[in-house]
């Protein structure tokens, strides 16, 4: 007696060989689905709206614009003198010329 195994693939007819039992009828057996997932992307517009606040420091910063007040004098010069105008004492006495 021959031994056969029946997890051997030996023994499994292959669907070329279906012809030669006619008397096995064909069975469908259905598998459990599976999931496939195809993702598309498409562009949608999102608007974003950034609020920007614009801060303006004014600063004081001294620009120097000169100004001169001028005051005039009349002096009447007599004969041989010099005229001065002083608002100031010096120290310091000039030595004459002679």
């Amino acid at each position: 007696m021959s031994y056969m195994n029946p997890y051997n693939p030996t023994n499994v007819m292959g669907a070329a060989d279906a012809n030669f039992c006619p008397d096995c009828p064909t069975q469908s057996v259905f598998d459990p689905p599976v999931t496939l997932y195809e993702n598309y992307y498409h562009p949608q517009l999102v608007n974003v709206i950034q609020q920007v606040e614009v801060v303006k420091q004014h600063h004081c910063c001294p620009v120097y614009h000169k100004s001169y007040v001028f005051t005039e004098k009349d002096v009447m010069v007599r004969g041989g003198k010099r005229a001065t105008i002083s608002s100031k004492s010096s120290s310091k006495k000039r030595s004459k010329k002679r």
